[in-house]
């Protein structure tokens, strides 16, 4: 299994409560998490966007998302945005880490 893969489920996971494992590619990893939104829209509509808000998924930009998708479901536009904020948060640890790492290596005052 693919590393950041392996780290978006883990970050998906904790975020909405889900115990999504062994996810072999982010395709598949896409469509749970688009089938999960999909029954929450129908059945828990507060608990998506409590997770949204959990998340940081922009609102604005998810209802233009929204508008301008005609060939998906709510879910899947969902679960893309979830996965790309998931995967930008991830980048910025690794990076805000690399630069904790360099920091401990210089002498100190």
């Amino acid at each position: 299994m693919d590393k950041d893969i392996l780290q978006i489920t883990e970050s998906i996971n904790k975020e909405t409560g889900l115990a999504l494992v062994n996810v072999p590619s982010m395709n598949i990893l896409r469509n749970q998490l688009a089938a999960y939104i999909n029954e929450l829209i129908l059945k828990d509509f507060d608990k998506l966007v409590f997770i949204m808000y959990r998340i940081d998924i922009n609102e604005k930009a998810i209802k233009q998302l929204l508008q301008q998708a005609t060939t998906v479901s709510a879910g899947e536009t969902i679960a893309d945005a979830i996965i790309a904020r998931e995967s930008e948060k991830i980048a910025l640890r690794k990076k805000h880490t690399t630069y904790s790492d360099k920091d401990c290596n210089e002498e100190k005052w």
